[in-house]
């Protein structure tokens, strides 16, 4: 997939996921979120006192979106995610998920709640 192509197809399933984030609840907090050590977090939503950072991945199968996400860029959302933790909430003790988004081919998405951990 050229990359613009690739771009735009990103965009379109960031804008799928968050819509069914929304029909099920949640608040969309932010999309396409930047923290100053370069780590950008596709959507942060929230469910209650829970904070959802959702990384969404598209391919051609929801498996191989799976595999497109790495433990370095885990890594970095983590970093952004304690970052942006900080700037919103200060010292509160608040709930954290990461979830993996996975859209395929055909725009069925799967999510996949507390797909990894925090640092």
């Amino acid at each position: 997939m050229s990359g613009a192509r690739s771009y735009y197809a990103g965009l379109a399933a960031e804008g799928q996921v968050a819509n069914l984030y929304e029909r099920a609840g949640h608040r969309i907090a932010a999309h396409r979120w930047r923290g100053r050590y370069g780590g950008e977090i596709d959507l942060i939503a929230r469910d209650g006192d829970t904070v959802i950072f959702v990384e969404v991945k598209q391919a051609k199968t929801h498996a191989w979106a799976a595999e497109r996400l790495s433990q370095r860029q885990m890594q970095r959302i983590c970093l952004s995610a304690e970052e942006f933790i900080a700037r919103e909430f200060g010292a509160a003790n608040i709930n954290v998920r990461f979830d993996l988004a996975l859209v395929d081919e055909m725009g069925r998405i799967e999510i996949l709640e507390n797909a990894y951990h925090g640092n």
